[in-house]
């Protein structure tokens, strides 16, 4: 039996085998049911694929067979499959950057150059009080100058733009060919980068320089943007503007000043093309062959460019810079000022981050003439002093303000201990043993009780007190007095026995140092580094622990000199910022010094005060300037001996110090050293307040008052008391140890003793007419 199944009229295939067709197998349901997805065996239907796909025949014609594949058909199957994936690859490699740039592009934001401006270091110019510029202070950045763009020439544009971006006109904030030309290099270790202006600009104002291909996806994407957002104008600007460029100089003006000492606007293309060539190698600016190689280079992209004629590019010469030494000093801000200025601004709110980012202009209180005399009067005081431990600080202060008018704090510079140079200390900040130039607080405290200066005590020398351990004397016999001295000759004289009596068993030694507070010490309980020590008695003549520093001495001095009205010492008038705004300006803060709400009686006490300092000007051989009412007081500490030390360091002094005012200037000259040493003049002499203090005073004061208007202090009444009148007993005689030394050049030569004890109530009655005579109308009088 023929089990083949076969369509009628149809042969069975010889060549195709036969099987059998297999048996489902039973399931636990009955026969497995077939699936759909197989084919029905009907013995038409090959059980093998074919190699070839079957060629259906034509209507009318035979069968035919499909021929074999060849190698060629395999080879072009081959090819056709790796152009697909090529065309993928390619996809891939553009579309998927192309997206990813999109993205980036709109994630970004490009820093504008305000922005950038704002967010660099920024060089603070300072201005004296009359508007002329100080200096600078750059910072640790380097010195930058934001300009506008019609504030640089073309020609400086134009270098720059022929030596580091010569498509930057044409270009959209990258070119694919310099990038293929650093690729190239860097392949080959050629040199030169593929970055435009722009790139340079977002790499500069981002401050990011990481070798990482995200930050250069990342600066390409900003710099395509910010070519979509900014005029080339503003571009171009924007880079010049923060640029370094060598000699410690961002920015194309301050590299102009570094430079050439001139501005920006002032450049020819020979110094253009110098600067534009430092930009790709400013740390070797100092070295003449790299400088002119640059600048060669310069000249001959921007001939290249058109931005030169041959005649131009052959004429050029290179422009040598100033030395390097007169670029750093050139503009050279006082570090003592600055450093005074921004503390107080900091403490307005403008900390070192706002200082730095606001483009600032800070109009100071220094008066230029203030400050040209006070280095002159040093300078010319310290001429042929040989002790080279010997240092210095002069203060002046406005009294009518508060303004420092002048401050010289020592040299900025010192030789270190091997002769290096390094920083030197701002000695007008340091606070020193003040000597007899306390006493005049002590005074203040003694008015300020309702006691006068007609008051007596007890001026003999040497004086023991109880619960002092050692006695107390004056230095020599010209500073000392009577048995019923009054205290206004104690003043004239700077009898020590008179004021440490007076506060010992009188104002107390906290009297004193509120009054020394009230007329402007600055302690640290106030923001001060002055000292004033209350645990004994020696405030009274100024030593033991009590130590003022020179700026504290003007201002509370100038307290005296503006009748009893204390104003805070300030170095700032106002501060504006990029864009001529105030971003801060000072207030006049005053008070009545030495009674609250009560200017009358506090003027009273200061004008009584200034009446007894006013003899002691010609007293220490010292001079007021010309038209001028003046008044003031010398101070010495003497040097405390060492058992090292000779005998004759016994009779030398440490500090030394004058402090006198007129009307509308307070200065404090402090000659001194650093802690306790015997100081000596040329010859071996001590020094004293009159002989190197005093006299650097009096010349400070006949530079800066010269052809000034006259002026008078305001006349008030004499303070005075009943008790006053008492006469004081002597208390012990005279013993040969001393405690406080004061120069007798400090003082004019006592004359007869008899005449003196004699005339003393005449000459304060003489006083206290001066005091009472055209009184002006109390403090109202116009001066003349």
């Amino acid at each position: 039996m023929n089990n083949d199944r076969t369509s009628p009229g149809r042969r069975p295939d010889p060549r195709r085998r036969r099987t059998r067709r297999p048996v489902p197998r039973a399931g636990l349901l009955g026969t497995e049911p077939e699936l759909i997805t197989h084919h029905a065996h009907n013995g038409t239907e090959p059980d093998d694929l074919p190699t070839v796909p079957i060629l259906r025949p034509r209507p009318g014609q035979p069968p035919r067979r499909p021929r074999p594949l060849t190698d060629g058909d395999l080879r072009k199957r081959r090819w056709r499959r790796v152009r697909r994936i090529a065309y993928v690859v390619a996809g891939l490699f553009f579309a998927v950057p192309a997206v990813a740039f999109l993205v980036t592009y709109f994630a970004v934001d490009v820093p504008s150059p305000e922005t950038v401006a704002q967010a660099q270091g920024q060089a603070v110019t300072y201005l004296y009080s009359d508007g002329t510029e100080m200096g600078k202070d750059v910072p640790t950045g380097g010195n930058r100058q934001i300009l506008a763009p019609n504030q640089i020439p073309d020609v400086v544009k134009k270098a720059v733009i022929a030596t580091e971006d010569a498509s930057f006109e044409t270009n959209s904030g990258f070119d694919v060919g310099g990038i293929l030309r650093a690729a190239y290099n860097q392949v080959t270790g050629g040199s030169g980068g593929g970055s435009t202006i722009s790139q340079q600009y977002i790499k500069n104002a981002s401050g990011d320089d990481d070798p990482t291909l995200t930050r250069k996806w990342v600066e390409l994407a900003k710099s395509f943007k910010m070519n979509q957002t900014y005029e080339k104008a503003d571009i171009i600007t924007a880079y010049l503007n923060i640029i370094y460029f060598g000699r410690g100089a961002y920015g194309i003006q301050a590299a102009a000043q570094a430079y050439f000492g001139k501005d920006v606007g002032q450049l020819d293309y020979s110094q253009s093309a110098l600067l534009a060539g430092l930009i790709q190698q400013p740390g070797r600016s100092e070295n003449t062959a790299v400088a002119t190689s640059r600048w060669n280079t310069a000249l001959d992209r921007m001939l290249k460019n058109g931005y030169l004629t041959p005649a131009q590019r052959a004429a050029a010469k290179f422009p040598a810079p100033i030395p390097l030494r007169e670029s750093r000093e050139a503009g050279a801000l006082n570090p003592f000022i600055k450093n005074k200025v921004k503390a107080e601004l900091a403490a307005q709110g403008i900390d070192e981050k706002q200082y730095y980012s606001g483009g600032f202009q800070v109009f100071t209180t220094i008066d230029p003439v203030a400050q040209q005399s006070a280095e002159k009067a040093v300078a010319e005081g310290m001429d042929g002093q040989t002790d080279d431990r010997i240092l210095n600080a002069l203060v002046a202060v406005d009294p009518k303000s508060g303004g420092v008018l002048a401050y010289y704090g020592g040299d900025a510079i010192v030789k270190g201990p091997n002769g290096e140079d390094q920083a030197g200390r701002d000695w007008a900040d340091e606070p020193h043993n003040p000597g007899s130039s306390m006493k005049p607080f002590d005074l203040a405290a003694f008015l300020k009780l309702g006691r006068g200066l007609d008051a007596r005590f007890d001026g003999t020398s040497p004086r023991t007190f109880p619960g002092v351990d050692l006695p107390i004397r004056n230095a020599g016999d010209s500073s000392s007095c009577s048995q019923q001295c009054t205290v206004a000759e104690a003043m004239q004289r700077s009898t020590n026995t008179v004021f440490y009596d007076m506060v010992l068993n009188i104002t107390k030694p906290s009297g004193v140092a509120e009054a020394a507070q009230e007329a402007g010490i600055r302690t640290s309980d106030n923001g001060g580094r002055s000292k004033l020590f209350t645990g004994d008695n020696n405030i009274s003549i100024g030593g033991g622990g009590t130590e003022v520093t020179a700026a504290d001495m003007a201002s509370g001095y100038a307290t005296f000199a503006a009748g009893g009205v204390q104003r805070d010492r300030h170095f700032v008038q106002k501060v504006t910022n990029a864009n001529g705004e105030t971003a801060y300006e000072a207030k006049d803060r005053s008070t009545d010094a030495f009674a609250d709400n009560d200017a009358q009686k506090s003027a009273q006490i200061a004008g009584n005060v200034t009446a007894a300092l006013a003899p002691v000007i010609q007293f220490s051989r010292l001079s007021c300037p010309a038209g001028h009412e003046c008044a003031g007081k010398t101070g010495t500490q003497q040097h405390t001996p060492q058992n090292d030390e000779p005998a004759s360091a016994a009779n030398a002094n440490s500090q030394t110090w004058m402090v006198g005012y007129t009307p509308s200037v307070s200065a404090a000259v402090w000659v001194g050293s650093d802690g306790d040493k015997a100081l000596r003049g040329p010859n071996g002499a001590p020094l004293f307040g009159s002989t190197l203090a005093g006299p650097i005073w009096d010349r400070f004061m006949q530079l800066y008052m010269s052809g000034k208007p006259g002026e008078r202090f305001d006349r008030v009444s004499a303070i005075s008391s009943p008790q006053d009148r008492v006469q004081v007993q002597v208390q012990q005689p005279r013993q040969p140890d001393q405690q406080n030394q004061q120069d007798p050049r400090d003082q004019r030569p006592p004359g007869n003793g008899n005449r003196q004890q004699a005339d003393q109530l005449d000459q304060f009655r003489q006083f206290q007419q001066r005091l009472q005579e055209l009184q002006d109308q109390q403090r109202g009088r116009r001066r003349p």
